[in-house]
């Protein structure tokens, strides 16, 4: 069997790509559906899911680049005739799909692995190269644009494979020619070709199919991406009475999925704060900080943060700080209980401070273990979700001149 392909043949190459493509597609989307429709209730089935979803992806980014490998050969090569040539309607559906079906090899793909990159909190590509991608922000909207366009053009995907089936059948049986055993190993033996019409039309019909295909996508992704917005949504808190007043700040978090770091912030907090600077050793104030837990963004996984296995925001909007400022040689802590669901944890704030006048600049971390605010119980894998959520919190605030 020859390797290039002739007017009439396909060689080795292009056959070893054609079914290496087809078998990787077949299982591409098999674990995807299948991934999609597993449940993640518990640790078992968490990790279960993770795992096909991985299995998922990395055969995503293998068919990217088998695609472009296939693509390039093909260019480089003569596309054998027809066998049906002299039939202008079926030769213009089998070209077309032929052209969709190219086209969805790299973009089907192409949409996941951004989206994938875009995302925080994921089910890892298994290769040594990371998991970003350059010129892709970690972004909820790029993540649910991409996603949207994922999906809806692996359903395009599925369309033209079963039309290139169903027209590979129809050879096959009904019109017995070769059009299905010249892409098998050997050389079937294949009549004189008919005459063959080039025309740009298929071309332009896989366009017009593919820049359909595309704005659905987009719309359905910025739709997801409002009604997400609008769901993340926090009643604002009131503002509490407080000698010092905070003017700008943060309450960031992060913690590790999957082995990458997946970090947020809360939007809405209010503190009342008493501190005398003049301390220099023992109790210089107090603090007491409430915070809207639907106020959160969490990456991808803000709606999984607010679920009755975690935060379970809906019937416990607010978290609670209240601590003691104390000064010990120079060093400052905050030093209280915090309060999480129904779970009251004993907490040290270490902070450094800075006091200019009437502005103070205050910047604190600590870690704390999310099982001790029975925060996403069901998963009991730290390689899963980690158990230490690291605290960062960095304020302005001023008093009233004195």
């Amino acid at each position: 069997m020859a390797i290039s392909n002739t007017a009439i043949r396909y060689g080795g190459v292009t056959k070893f790509f054609h079914w290496l493509t087809a078998l990787l597609i077949i299982a591409l989307l098999a674990s995807g559906l299948f991934a999609e429709d597993l449940p993640h209730e518990t640790q078992i089935q968490l990790t279960q899911k993770a795992w096909f979803f991985s299995l998922h992806k990395t055969m995503g980014v293998a068919v990217f680049f088998v695609a472009l490998a296939r693509i390039i050969w093909a260019i480089s090569q003569p596309k054998p005739g027809l066998l049906n040539a002299d039939k202008k309607l079926e030769s213009w559906l089998a070209e077309t799909v032929h052209w969709v079906l190219y086209a969805s090899l790299v973009i089907v793909p192409l949409a996941g692995w951004i989206s994938h990159a875009a995302a925080s909190g994921f089910a890892p590509i298994w290769w040594p190269f990371g998991q970003n991608l350059p010129l892709v922000p970690k972004s909820t909207d790029i993540e649910h644009l991409f996603g949207a366009i994922h999906v809806i053009s692996g359903k395009v995907l599925m369309g033209a494979l079963f039309l290139h089936f169903a027209g590979a059948i129809k050879h096959h049986v009904i019109d017995r020619d070769s059009t299905l055993r010249r892409m098998l190993p050997g050389e079937p033996p294949i009549g004189p070709l008919p005459a063959q019409h080039h025309s740009s039309a298929p071309v332009l019909a896989a366009l017009v199919v593919w820049v359909a295909t595309l704005a659905l996508g987009v719309g359905l992704g910025l739709a997801g991406g409002k009604n997400g917005a609008e769901a993340a949504q926090a009643p604002v808190l009131e503002q509490m009475a407080s000698e010092w007043t905070v003017q700008t700040g943060t309450i960031g978090i992060s913690v590790s999925q999957f082995g990458s770091a997946v970090e947020g912030s809360f939007a809405d907090w209010t503190s009342s704060i008493s501190f005398d600077e003049t301390v220099s050793e023992g109790k210089a104030g107090t603090v007491t900080t409430t915070i809207s837990i639907p106020s959160l963004t969490l990456g991808s996984v803000t709606d999984q943060a607010m679920a009755a296995d975690f935060f379970n925001a809906e019937n416990f909007p607010t978290a609670a700080f209240a601590a003691d400022i104390t000064v010990t040689n120079g060093s400052y802590l905050a030093d209280g209980t915090l309060t999480i669901k129904d779970q009251s944890v004993p907490v040290s704030l270490p902070f450094s401070l800075n006091v200019d006048g009437d502005t103070a600049v205050m910047q604190g971390t600590t870690s704390l273990d999310r099982r001790a605010f029975a925060i996403g119980q069901s998963v009991t894998d730290a390689a899963t979700l980690g158990f230490d959520v690291a605290i960062d919190i960095n304020l302005t605030a001023t008093r009233p001149a004195q």
